[in-house]
């Protein structure tokens, strides 16, 4: 009998999906549970798996196509017998990556921690082996391979300039009438469409306010220059910057509640756990991960979850579940140089924290003129849930956290 399959809810605040690649075609035998398509969404790309085992009948919504959750995508043809609930078929919780399934079965694991997603779906489109690019000489961190590393390869290799693929680098349409001689239209991804959506969302349905507070980090950065290298050597990762925001900003959000919360008509939802989203920058956009039960991890377990979420980033490996429930969100824009950020707000968070670049700038200490190492906080905050006190409070509760460096050669882990 035909039955139809839905859209599933791909995470509490991911309200649509868009469809980037049928992996079956009508007339196609699938099994339950069989990876049937994959979903692109504003936080990571999933496989969703076949609720039903049958065969495809119809494909009702096109690759590229944007819909929202729980609308009928397909229809199979089941036996009466197969029916089941298909809660029990939930997407495959790891962002998949964009070769073929042949080729990513195939791929060793080192190779796969040099081809991020673009060079994959790049490789795809060029119709590269992945196991040949993956032995190219990359000229990205760590000698990954980038996507300017594979257009050279095809160029060298077929002797033409490669033709940029329209999935990696947005194709551009005739100039409309009402635009001006030489301008291009710059089609939208779905990702940045997306971020499009729900950024307007932000700013249409949520009042946004700032506060902004400096940090001298002068002691926290001596100490960090200091110990960087033995912490490394003891701890086997790296103790960057963002895991003291992070570790400063849990201990914040335990003392000021109200900025772990959301909005309801019905009133404000206190949440009870601190996820703390954070900020990756990858070649093709912005991901957040979270950081589950941010307040119960001691700054080194911190700093490793870091290290682990922006490696599995950059190989295209988060799962759905290290993009969502994220309760508050830290921006780090400083590794850009900003100085002074006002970000939006995520839906469904109350504030959200930015951290900018440390610089040295003169400052009064004592009635005299000292050089010291100073940042600015921004927080962006939902005015309906909390006013001006809260958020300066919640700033200088940070403020003083940074400001009370560790001391010694120990780990800080009670920072």
């Amino acid at each position: 009998m035909p039955v139809e399959v839905k859209l599933p809810q791909l995470g509490e605040s991911t309200f649509e999906g868009t469809i980037g690649k049928w992996l079956k075609r009508p007339g196609d035998r699938v099994e339950r549970f069989e990876p049937l398509v994959e979903i692109i969404t504003d936080k990571v790309n999933v496989e969703m798996p076949a609720p039903y085992g049958g065969v495809l009948a119809k494909i009702l919504i096109p690759e590229g196509q944007t819909v929202p959750v729980g609308t009928p995508i397909a229809v199979m043809e089941t036996p009466d017998a197969a029916i089941q609930s298909p809660a029990a078929a939930q997407p495959t919780p790891t962002a998949t990556g964009v070769g073929t399934r042949e080729d990513r079965t195939q791929l060793a694991d080192t190779e796969r921690v040099r081809l991020s997603p673009v060079v994959r779906k790049l490789a795809e489109e060029h119709g590269l082996p992945l196991e040949e690019v993956a032995r190219l000489r990359g000229s990205g961190a760590g000698g990954r391979v980038t996507k300017e590393d594979v257009l050279k390869y095809v160029e060298t290799r077929h002797g033409a300039p490669p033709v940029a693929p329209a999935a990696t680098v947005p194709r551009t349409t005739p100039v409309a009438p009402s635009q001006h001689p030489g301008d291009q239209l710059v089609k939208l991804t779905p990702l940045r469409r997306s971020i499009a959506q729900r950024m307007a969302q932000s700013k249409r349905e949520i009042p946004h306010a700032y506060g902004v507070i400096e940090v001298d980090m002068t002691a926290l950065v001596r100490w960090r220059e200091a110990h960087k290298d033995a912490w490394r050597s003891r701890e086997g990762v790296n103790i960057t910057y963002t895991a003291f925001f992070v570790r400063a900003a849990a201990d914040a959000l335990r003392a000021f509640p109200l900025v772990n919360s959301s909005w309801s008509e019905d009133g404000i939802i206190l949440r009870s756990a601190i996820a703390i989203g954070i900020g990756i920058a990858l070649d093709d956009g912005l991901i957040v991960a979270v950081i589950k039960q941010a307040d119960q991890k001691p700054l080194v377990g911190i700093a490793k979850e870091l290290e682990t979420l922006g490696r599995k980033a950059r190989e295209g490996s988060l799962a759905l579940d290290d993009v969502s429930g994220g309760t508050f969100t830290i921006t780090n824009p400083g590794v850009f140089g900003s100085i002074w950020s006002m970000p939006i707000i995520i839906p469904g968070q109350a504030a959200i924290l930015a951290t900018d670049a440390i610089v040295k700038r003169p400052v009064a200490r004592d009635d005299a003129i000292a050089l010291r190492d100073i940042m600015h906080l921004g927080l962006s905050f939902d005015h309906r849930i909390f006013d001006g006190a809260v958020a300066d409070g919640f700033l200088t509760r940070i403020r003083q956290k940074l400001e009370s460096a560790p001391g010694g050669d120990a780990v800080p882990n009670d920072f």
